[in-house]
């Protein structure tokens, strides 16, 4: 059996969980804390999240994909398969070609979408303002315009100290990503971000102009496509969405310069097209028509793998990129963030108020493995495409084929905790 995958339904929670008296409380409103704080509620618990935004009006990011191991999350929340269906990518194949345009292979996802359950890909901002408002709804406080400066534990108590204020709970999460201070306090010691190697252009645009033109109009004017052009050392990947409507497009290439955590910023088309020189017109032309103020700059930073996700007394938890970041070509960095959510709130629940250390040290024992292993696709999948003997593609095609892992897709984050925690939390205490 792959590793990790289990489909198993039993003790999946009532719709009127009995109350656990377990307050969380979670820094960070991205897919990770909305998702965990969703989850708490479904499983007894109440959830609180401060959020450093002051506007949830501002519709950040672009393309950002789910795969069927979170769509499952999805779907056990009522209303929200149905608010996704419409504002997502819906195509059923990924084109590849080279560099010049020329045809490599078509990948098809048919028969994998039937086996593994459904995918959402979409605007990152419209997604999140949907889940985002599914949270207010359950009557879950969403805090805006916090700062949170510091993380605290003691024998007694846990909390942080947010815009000056004290805040206690019996759990803390931190969301924040993976500038979170919260990492400082459970690692006991500043981690610095490192260069990967690789940056990224990316943008969200209306394709209007797109559909005039001759090179780029076949990409949107027949519906949804996906498309990827790749090369020595760069692969560019783009969508149509909304049946044609809107486009995404994100190319990642080697970048040697030496960034700090402010990783983002606008991007230039000169540049852009520098380091696409010999491609496709097409290509060209698609980063030519994208609007200035759309072009992201977006340099990828690395962090080495945590040692551990938990705070020294068990009372505070890292989820999501605070505790392990994802390369873009994993497409799974949001999917396990969520999946993070749904684990604790299980333990969380099995484990009780007078043992929720128990709770977090077997949600990082339960997670740590498989989220390791999922990282390290991304790395994969980037050095298949980069790295591919380009002569032998066509004959090879598999060689650049985008995986669709069962022990990832067909897995169930909450059958897999309520399954694994007695077992964990039994060789914990050994």
């Amino acid at each position: 059996m792959a590793p990790f995958m289990d489909r198993t339904t039993e003790s999946i929670p009532s719709d009127k969980p009995k109350p656990s008296g377990i307050h969380v409380l979670i820094v960070g409103a991205g897919f990770a804390g909305i998702t965990a704080a969703i989850e708490c509620v479904r499983h007894g618990h109440t959830a609180q999240i401060l959020e450093s935004y002051r506007s949830t009006n501002v519709q950040l990011g672009d393309i950002i994909s789910f795969g069927s191991n979170s769509s499952r999350i999805f779907k056990r929340w009522p209303g929200i398969p149905e608010k996704l269906d419409p504002i997502c990518h819906r195509s059923e194949k990924l084109e590849y070609r080279y560099w010049n345009g020329e045809h490599i292979y078509t990948q098809y996802w048919g028969t994998a979408e039937e086996n593994f359950g459904k995918r959402y890909n979409g605007h990152r901002g419209e997604i999140h303002k949907i889940i985002y408002d599914y949270a207010i709804e359950l009557g879950i406080d969403v805090k805006l315009g916090q700062k949170v400066s510091e993380y605290f534990e003691t024998d007694t108590e846990v909390g942080v100290v947010s815009n000056g204020e004290r805040i206690l709970a019996d759990v803390v999460l931190g969301a924040d990503g993976v500038r979170s201070k919260a990492r400082t306090l459970v690692l006991g010691y500043n981690d610095d971000p490192k260069p990967s190697g690789y940056a990224i252009y990316r943008a969200w645009m209306d394709s209007t102009e797109l559909a005039k033109n001759d090179l780029t109009k076949d990409l949107v004017i027949n519906g949804d496509s996906h498309t990827g052009w790749l090369g020595p050392d760069i692969h560019f990947l783009a969508a149509s969405i909304k049946n044609g409507k809107e486009f995404s497009w994100v190319f990642t290439h080697k970048d040697e310069r030496n960034v700090n955590e402010g990783w983002a910023e606008p991007g230039n088309h000169e540049d852009a097209c520098k380091l696409l020189e010999g491609w496709a017109p097409e290509v060209h032309a698609i980063v030519r028509m994208t609007p200035p103020e759309k072009l992201v700059d977006w340099k990828l930073v690395y962090r080495d793998s945590l040692p551990t996700w938990v705070s020294p007394k068990g009372k505070i938890a890292l989820i999501g990129d605070a505790a392990h970041p994802f390369l873009p070509t994993s497409i799974q960095g949001a999917s396990q963030a969520m999946e993070d959510g749904s684990c604790i709130a299980v333990c969380l629940e099995l484990a009780g108020k007078e043992h929720v250390g128990d709770a977090l040290r077997a949600y990082e024992k339960i997670r740590y493995e498989r989220v390791r292993l999922t990282q390290k696709t991304g790395e994969t999948t980037r050095d298949a495409w980069h790295k591919a003997d380009f002569t032998k593609l066509k004959e090879n095609p598999d060689a650049i084929k985008l995986k669709r892992e069962e022990w990832v897709l067909n897995h169930d984050a909450e059958a897999h905790a309520y399954k694994m925690y007695p077992e964990v939390v039994k060789e914990l205490r050994r």
